[in-house]
């Protein structure tokens, strides 16, 4: 056994029992519908359906990041064990989370000098965080060090790549990443932007196409340019939706058809209650490993 416990945010927004499978733990951000508050919880306390559909009929959200006191109380129960701590967090692109983490952290380290927490800014959201997780699972399990795996994961944060096609503009409208007039616009002629993740943990809209079909075959456009060895990639391939099934199966179809090295099955996760409050129902997102992100 370990010792050290390797941990999240719930933004990492894989299944609990994945989590648990995977022995990760994770602390829950939270947020508001309507003005109620909800633990980010993976789908306990509200399924992701009643979620969506609430958002598909106005209902307006608000998100809350973990605060230090938070993070203090859930990390000190580690530290009492007398395990070390590798902590990653939601990018610092789209949260303060981060930063969050960091001050308890050093108020810890003065109270347990002989225990260790490192906490890494990942870059990265839903399920390719989860995607990330999982790679640090195997690491861990093959034996590796905290210390290793703390090494690999700043050193190879970057490579983790995010390609998302969104349906329904007017929730990117909402966030104030698009005008109302190129939302309107966009939504009369079809329109669905093509968003990486960048260098920085940031949403940057990369293209824009017509159609759903369009947006399925520009993604994996996108990993066979960007992925590990191309068409010859053999990592493994996450692939997240909100309320959009139907898009995300006709993904991992073309997936599979054009890269048949993948290691093990895709996994299709839902994206969680945080990151959807942003995104809204209608997108979809394929996470894989390659090439490093550029600006």
């Amino acid at each position: 056994m370990s010792d050290f416990i390797l941990s999240c945010c719930s933004t990492a927004d894989l299944t609990r029992e994945h989590f648990e499978k995977r022995n990760i733990s994770y602390i829950c951000f939270s947020y508001e519908l309507d003005g109620v508050r909800y633990p980010d919880d993976l789908g306990q306390s509200m399924s992701f359906e009643d979620f969506y559909r609430a958002m598909e009929k106005g209902a307006s959200t608000k998100t809350s990041q973990v605060n230090v006191a938070e993070f203090e109380a859930y990390f000190e129960r580690f530290l009492q064990e007398g395990k070390d701590i590798l902590h990653v967090c939601l990018s610092s692109g789209i949260s303060g989370v981060h930063n969050s983490a960091c001050v308890a952290r050093d108020m810890l380290a003065e109270r347990y000098p002989d225990r260790k927490i490192y906490v890494v800014d990942s870059l990265a959201a839903a399920s390719g965080y989860g995607l990330m997780m999982d790679e640090l699972a195997d690491m861990r399990d093959a034996g590796k060090s905290v210390e290793e795996i703390y090494t690999w994961v700043e050193a190879n944060k970057l490579k983790l790549n995010h390609w998302v096609a969104t349906t329904e503009l007017k929730y990117l409208v909402r966030g104030g990443r698009l005008s109302k007039t190129a939302g309107a616009v966009g939504g009369i002629l079809n329109i669905c932007p093509i968003i990486e993740v960048d260098v920085n943990g940031k949403l940057q809209a990369r293209q824009k196409v017509r159609g759903k079909k369009k947006a399925v075959e520009e993604l994996v456009k996108m990993m066979e340019q960007h992925a590990e060895n191309g068409t010859d990639y053999s990592g493994k391939c996450y692939i997240s939706q909100s309320a959009c099934m139907e898009d995300a199966l006709a993904l991992k179809a073309l997936v599979e058809k054009k890269f048949p090295k993948l290691a093990g099955k895709i996994e299709i996760d839902t994206i969680g209650t945080v990151i959807g409050s942003h995104t809204g129902p209608g997108t979809f997102v394929v996470f894989f490993w390659g090439s490093a992100r550029t600006e």
